[in-house]
This record gives C-alpha cells, sequence and structure tokens, in this order.
C-alpha cells in the first residue's frame, strides 16, 4: 500500500464525487481530505470532510498533501450572474491554488474545458483561459491542465442543455472521427480515473495539458514486477492524437520560453491496456 494524501475540492460534482470515491478505493492512498460547503453521501475510512466557507479560507484550513485535486465548476444559470460565476469557475481555484503552494503541496489537477482560451468569443471559455493563465503564472511545482469535452454521467441536480447536449452528441457519435474525435462526449468517471493515473505516472514538468481524446484512451499500467518503479512510466506523446488538428493550442496559454516541455522516458517493463472507445 502507498503513502500518498491527496486534497479534493469540488467534491459534489459529478467528476469530484467519482474521484474522491476511486481515490479511498486506490491502494496508493492513505488520507483523502475534502474541502467542502456541504457535507458528502460518501463514506470512507480514508476520507475527512472539512466543510468550509470558500470565501473566508485560510492557509490552516490546507493540509500538506501530495496532490490537489480542483473540479470546482457551476453554470450561469446556477451562479445566476457573472461575478458569482467567475467566483467559483476562477477566483477559489486561484485562491485555493495559491494556498496550496504555500503549505508546499508539489502537484494540482484543475479541471477546465475542452475550448479553455483567454481569447475566445464565448464568455465561459474566456473564464477558463484566464483561470489557466493565471495558474500558470503563480508558479507551481506542477500543474496538469484537464480538458474534457461535455461530461456525462448520472447528476444529483438535473441540468437540461447538458442532457439536451449528451443524448445529440450520443447521436452523432458514429460520426465524430478524425479531428471530430477530440468533441465526443466523456465519462465523468474515465475523467476522475485519468486524473489519478496522471497524479501517479503522469509528466513531472512545470505544466502539462491534457486534452479530452487523451484523458478518454488512459488506463492503470499493467506491472509485470511488484518492484516497478513508480517514476514517469511511459511517452504521453504515443498516446496523443496524430491528426495535426487533434493537437493542443499552446500559443494563447503559455508562454514555451517559460514552461519547458520534455519527452518522458519509456519503462519496457510496463505494458498499458489501451481503453476502447464505447
Amino acid at each position: 500500500m502507498g503513502m500518498r494524501a491527496a486534497i479534493v475540492v469540488g467534491a459534489t460534482g459529478l467528476t469530484g464525487t467519482s474521484l474522491v470515491e476511486q481515490l479511498c478505493e486506490n491502494d496508493e492512498y492513505i488520507s483523502v481530505t475534502v474541502i467542502a460547503r456541504r457535507a458528502l453521501a460518501f463514506t470512507h475510512p480514508k476520507l475527512e470532510v472539512k466543510i468550509r466557507n470558500f470565501d473566508t479560507l485560510e492557509e490552516k484550513d490546507i493540509e500538506f498533501a501530495h496532490e490537489l485535486y480542483c473540479c470546482l465548476g457551476t453554470t450561469m444559470k446556477k451562479a445566476g450572474s457573472r461575478e458569482e460565476f467567475e467566483k467559483v469557475d476562477f477566483e477559489y481555484p486561484l485562491t485555493i491554488a495559491s494556498l496550496a503552494k504555500n503549505r508546499g503541496i508539489p502537484h494540482m489537477l484543475v479541471i477546465t474545458a475542452m475550448g479553455a482560451n483567454e481569447s475566445s468569443p464565448f464568455y465561459y471559455n474566456r473564464v477558463k483561459g484566464k483561470l489557466e493563465h493565471d495558474l500558470m503564472e503563480l508558479g507551481l511545482q506542477r500543474l496538469s491542465i484537464i480538458r474534457p469535452s461535455l461530461l456525462v454521467g448520472d447528476r444529483e441536480e438535473f441540468r437540461f442543455g447538458e442532457k439536451a447536449g449528451e443524448k445529440a452528441l450520443k447521436l452523432v457519435k458514429p460520426l465524430l472521427v478524425g479531428p471530430l474525435k477530440r468533441s465526443r462526449a466523456i465519462e465523468a468517471s474515465q475523467v476522475a480515473k485519468a486524473m489519478i493515473i496522471i497524479a501517479l505516472y503522469g509528466n513531472k514538468q512545470s505544466v502539462t495539458i491534457y486534452p479530452s481524446q487523451e484523458l478518454a484512451k488512459l488506463d492503470f499500467p499493467v506491472m509485470q514486477d511488484d518492484d516497478v518503479s513508480r517514476e514517469p512510466l511511459f511517452n504521453w506523446n504515443k498516446y496523443s492524437a496524430n491528426d495535426e488538428e487533434d493537437k493542443v493550442n499552446r500559443e494563447v496559454i503559455i508562454n514555451r520560453d517559460k514552461y519547458k516541455i520534455e519527452e518522458t522516458v519509456v519503462d519496457k517493463e510496463v505494458k498499458f491496456q489501451r481503453r476502447e472507445d464505447k
């Protein structure tokens, strides 16, 4: 059994709920702390839930952990105004990241959006793009940006727009091939699993962006020997789409001179399962 500790914010949402459950069942983690504004229905011996007001979070509210998983997010309808939307989707994640940095947490994984871009004509994507930019400027030791497409799964709350979009994408899924494959909806449980895989085996570089089509392919490695090192074990470029259109556009978001992208070394003793599209 491992000795890792994780902190999760946004644990009551679709992806966050699945993430907490998977972390608690993962042998690498002995402690999972959730910082939330309300209690969780899920309980587990490894799990501790801290009820906090995110407007008054302090450094003492965040203890050391190996990973900080941020799944915070809302909708304009639920938020009620742009000000409240930005508070949840921009201000809270940035504040929490700053507190985590002061606490020495080495790795933050944050969910943004497939179209995140500061220059996007769409307000939602602009906010997500600005969050990515400001998190990078914060100078975290390691930042993994998760960009899923439309998330599907069983929510506690009904969202008409997302349900309609989910049904539409299911109908056109057979047509989404090649460059369009990145637009396929993705199960929230798969995104949660991919985040854990990234935390345990992903790139160690300062900033990495993971597009939806890459998240959909990730699965836990099959270890040949129990003593295989859990350092970066595979080449992420191998699992990236080859289509030119599928490549992540980092020009808007990343200063290439500041954030160096390095290749990972492949350990030939480890074989990986590839998750087939459903």
